[in-house]
């Protein structure tokens, strides 16, 4: 089953071509990397998948909606975390998760069962009462994860979610990854970390608005005589 489906997706600014007829399709469940330096265009791609931008040409399905006409059906089935962790930074572990779980529609009911529930998954119980202005950055990292998929989304989209993160703590997101994964939740993940690569099924390589190339880590060394992911991106861009 595809979750997200791009055809020729084109995202225009002007004279500047920010993507460029970029296409692909990731399968449910899968953990999906969409990899290349800052300004390759990955957020704007993403955008545009999560229905926050409209593409100025191509076709392209998130969760079986259409983007250019059903972008809020989209974003109803979706879970979001910016690379600058979107949570309030007023209000407390618990109050966040509350929050963004009545937004997503939930019931009062469901809410204190997935807050509970993922306190306790996410080892977050003694941090539950403290604003999120006073955690560390990992522990606001994991937070922002949780609520991304608070309400079992179809697909999480994480736009360069470990930056200027330790990578101890790099690695224990990655392991939350990893179970929403076995859960069924589709991984859309945006990094300029190489290594991060290893991690997914698939990933895609952009420059300059273009995908470049498109497999797994293994097919990608093996395909550009690369020891590692840094390799093969250093030999296509």
């Amino acid at each position: 089953m595809k979750t997200i489906e791009a055809k020729n997706l084109t995202k225009k600014f002007g004279n500047f071509i920010a993507v460029n007829e970029i296409s692909f399709e990731v399968n449910k469940g899968e953990i999906f990397g969409f990899l290349g330096a800052n300004g390759a265009g990955k957020t704007t791609a993403m955008r545009m998948l999560c229905g926050l931008l409209t593409p100025s040409s191509g076709v392209g399905k998130v969760a079986g909606f259409d983007i250019y006409k059903q972008q809020n059906r989209i974003k109803r089935n979706i879970g979001y975390m910016s690379q600058r962790f979107s949570l309030y930074e007023d209000l407390t572990v618990s109050e966040n998760m509350r929050l963004f779980g009545g937004i997503y529609g939930m019931s009062d009911k469901e809410i204190k069962n997935k807050t509970a529930q993922s306190l306790v998954e996410l080892e977050l119980n003694s941090e539950s009462n403290l604003s999120v202005r006073d955690l560390p950055l990992g522990v606001k990292q994991k937070v922002s994860f949780a609520v991304a998929v608070f309400h079992t989304p179809e697909i999480v989209f994480l736009d360069e979610p470990t930056g200027g993160v330790d990578p101890i703590a790099r690695r224990m997101f990655w392991e939350m990854i990893y179970r929403a994964a076995e859960k069924g939740i589709t991984i859309f993940v945006t990094t300029h970390y190489m290594d991060e690569a290893e991690y997914c099924n698939r990933v895609s390589i952009m420059a300059d608005g273009k995908i470049k190339a498109l497999d797994s880590p293994s097919n990608l060394k093996k395909n550009f005589a690369a020891k590692n992911m840094d390799e093969v991106f250093r030999k296509l861009v």
